[in-house]
């Protein structure tokens, strides 16, 4: 739907890196770019976009929105903490910079072990 869309709160800026509208789950996936390690400070402005867009943007029959938080690299235990224990909402994912080779994959995907149980 969008790139870096804007939004603005008592004149404050806004930009969502990516915008998207899932129509199978019918609902608004917004999408965060973060270049280094994933902070808390980042979750929570994931959850201020996905107020908003509960807020604002849902429209009658819509579910939640979805944020996702992209980043370089982040802390499971950081995530925890900073997400309420029954969050459904907000994720967190750690992107690869290069594509990864196909060992590298099959080793990411345990596909070893599932090519031994056929």
């Amino acid at each position: 739907m969008a790139r870096q869309k804007h939004f603005n709160v008592d004149g404050r800026h806004f930009y969502i890196d990516l915008v998207f509208y899932n129509y199978i789950l019918k609902c608004f996936v917004l999408i965060d770019l973060k270049l280094g390690d994933l902070t808390h400070q980042d979750i929570g402005q994931m959850q201020m976009y996905v107020n908003y867009y509960t807020r604002k943007m849902m429209n009658e029959g819509d579910n939640p929105p979805i944020g996702i938080v992209l980043c370089a690299d982040k802390s499971d235990t950081l995530v925890e903490y900073t997400l309420p224990e029954d969050n459904n909402q907000i994720f967190a994912a750690k992107y690869l910079p290069y594509m990864p080779t196909k060992e590298e994959l099959r080793r990411e995907l345990n596909l070893e072990e599932f090519e031994k149980k056929e």
